[in-house]
């Protein structure tokens, strides 16, 4: 029979506490916190009430959103130097009108978006994801100049989704802005990806998209 102390290593190997987890999949310890809260993740508390989130439901989650060989975000407390840059973003080619992807789970929020940009660029495109992993594959697909994300996403957080995108050198052509109802304190767990980015605060959206996107697309792009 096994002893107590060789029971509770045989459990503690079946499971991960959640900065381990926040490390393998590239988030921030909040945003693994908020999954376990919506249930995408099998946890439990300790008697000293430390969480542990089961490895077999960790396993199943990088299974499903094919994370298995993502890139591995900086940690929270990574040096401001040690962490990629944002490239300078490039001209969109020739004959093409310019394009935003928007990556947003709130329907007010997109339509509020779609209102800005076919008021001050109506000859540019708006591309809308739902979700994280939505908005990763659409990307790919039509690789905008201008990018703008969400923080708080199912699926994979924005903090998640910027830090794999910027893992690869298609991400060199666009712009990046991220819309948050966070404020900067609440924002403090996601710092390690939003260096050097615009962030919009949502209750500014209306007041402050339009100079941003102004400044990502100039005007003689749009009427090209």
């Amino acid at each position: 029979m096994q002893s107590d102390n060789s029971l509770a290593e045989h459990a503690m190997a079946d499971h991960y506490t959640t900065l381990e987890v926040a490390k393998m999949l590239g988030m921030a310890v909040r945003s693994v916190q908020l999954m376990v809260d919506r249930n995408e993740l099998e946890a439990w508390k300790t008697p000293g009430g430390h969480r542990r989130i089961s490895r077999a439901s960790v396993e199943r989650w990088m299974t499903a959103h094919g994370a298995g060989g993502a890139a591995q975000a900086p940690a929270v407390g990574t040096p401001v130097a040690a962490r990629p840059p944002l490239a300078a973003p490039v001209a969109p080619a020739k004959g093409r009108a310019p394009q935003i992807l928007l990556i947003e789970d709130s329907i007010h929020f997109q339509n509020l978006v779609g209102l800005i940009v076919q008021q001050h660029l109506p000859g540019v495109q708006l591309h809308v994801a739902n979700d994280g992993i939505t908005g990763l594959a659409l990307y790919g697909q039509i690789q905008p100049e201008v990018l703008i994300v969400d923080i708080l996403l199912p699926g994979i957080d924005g903090a998640t989704l910027i830090t794999t995108l910027r893992s690869h050198p298609q991400f060199a052509r666009s712009h990046l802005i991220v819309v948050t109802s966070l404020d900067e304190q609440q924002r403090e767990p996601y710092a390690f990806a939003l260096q050097g980015v615009k962030v919009i605060h949502k209750p500014r959206l209306v007041a402050e998209l339009p100079s941003a996107l102004a400044a990502c697309i100039p005007q003689a792009q749009v009427s090209a």
